[in-house]
């Protein structure tokens, strides 16, 4: 999208552009549908049920509705979001994404165990997490393995980087979860910056103990700065970069809006 911005282009000659493995982040998509106009379409699965699961048609993308899901399951799919125990959870709940009808994989081959664990009464356990609005639009979070427990809350690292991507500040983003001693978990966001070689970010709450660390990266030269939320609260990023004069973005981590 930039390179074509940078250029002028919006890619006459693109009719449809497909993407998956996951949402873009709905900054991004927006920024390239002024750029490329309605030429996008979403679709969601795995190996294990192939690229069939759900699909965001070009109709719902262009008119931005329901962006930051991957839109609702396809013809023949039955789709669940359910327990720890695999049973449906109402709603707007958040639970592991689970897949029934003829495109699910018979198993892995030759391992009779991982086959056992991965389907359940005829359910693909997908290992993604994720919740089903009340018109079957699919909302990812994060693969269960991702899913960052603090002070015994679950954190679903996607929610934080859309809320960094809303920054111009912001480039490229990543949450992940680093090792707390209390709280068993925090939550680091590693960010590179889009003005080269920026002061690094910093976190500002009050009253509560963070890290912060950055280190040049050689690849890009682009200033890599991490840093650590304590878990819940609402925190205040200030960026301090060329082109920015200290530009507040508030970070709310855990909790309810």
């Amino acid at each position: 999208t930039d390179a074509a911005k940078a250029a002028g282009s919006n890619g006459p000659g693109i009719k449809t552009v497909v993407y998956g493995g996951g949402p873009m982040y709905v900054a991004d998509i927006e920024a390239a549908l002024d750029v490329f106009g309605p030429v996008f379409v979403q679709i969601y699965g795995q190996g294990e049920a192939p690229m069939a699961i759900t699909a965001l048609p070009r109709e719902d993308v262009a008119a931005r509705h329901a962006l930051a899901t991957v839109g609702r399951a396809q013809a023949g799919v039955e789709l669940r979001v359910g327990d720890a125990a695999g049973h449906p959870l109402p709603p707007g709940a958040v639970g592991e994404i689970m897949v029934r009808g003829d495109l699910v994989m018979p198993g892995y081959w030759r391992n009779r165990a991982a086959s056992a664990e991965t389907i359940r009464d005829g359910w693909l356990m997908t290992g993604d997490m994720g919740s089903l609005d009340a018109e079957g639009y699919l909302t990812l979070q994060d693969r269960s393995k991702d899913v960052i427990i603090s002070g015994g809350q679950n954190i679903y690292p996607r929610e934080v980087e859309e809320v960094l991507y809303e920054h111009p500040a912001v480039a490229e983003a990543a949450v992940a979860g680093v090792p707390h001693a209390e709280l068993g978990e925090d939550v680091a966001a590693y960010v590179v910056s889009t003005f080269g070689t920026p002061e690094p970010l910093f976190n500002s709450a009050d009253g509560v103990d963070t890290r912060e660390d950055s280190t040049t990266l050689p690849a890009n030269a682009h200033t890599h700065v991490s840093w650590a939320f304590s878990k819940p609260g609402i925190y205040h990023v200030r960026f301090a970069a060329t082109g920015v004069n200290d530009q507040d973005l508030t970070v709310a981590v855990g909790v309810a809006p």
